[in-house]
């Protein structure tokens, strides 16, 4: 069953809780460090291709975490555009050092 969210405010501190093993976050701070990158490379050579590869990055490596390390299904599946700003989010997080890398 589906947890309902009646803003992101609320959802978060559940991502956060979908996210409590170390090497997942880490899966998914390297996973968006390479879509930013891929982005860039799209951006700069003009090659829409790339952004494929941001995407692929981006949630391959999250969904290894997920599976692999955390052993839970990832949230995108029940709350995708919530799950992909709370990405964002734990990744600002992370870099700030508010969460532990």
């Amino acid at each position: 069953m589906s947890t309902r969210f009646s803003s992101f405010r609320e959802f978060y501190p559940f991502y956060l809780g979908e996210h409590q093993n170390r090497t997942c976050r880490r899966l998914h701070f390297a996973g968006s460090s390479l879509a930013l990158g891929f982005i860039v490379l799209a951006v700069l050579r003009s090659q829409p291709l790339w952004l494929l590869a941001a995407l692929v990055s981006g949630y391959a490596l999250a969904w290894v975490g997920h599976f692999a390390f955390e052993k839970n299904r990832p949230a995108t599946f029940r709350h995708p555009l919530y799950s992909f700003l709370g990405d964002w989010v734990m990744f600002k997080d992370m870099l700030i050092g508010r969460i532990p890398f």
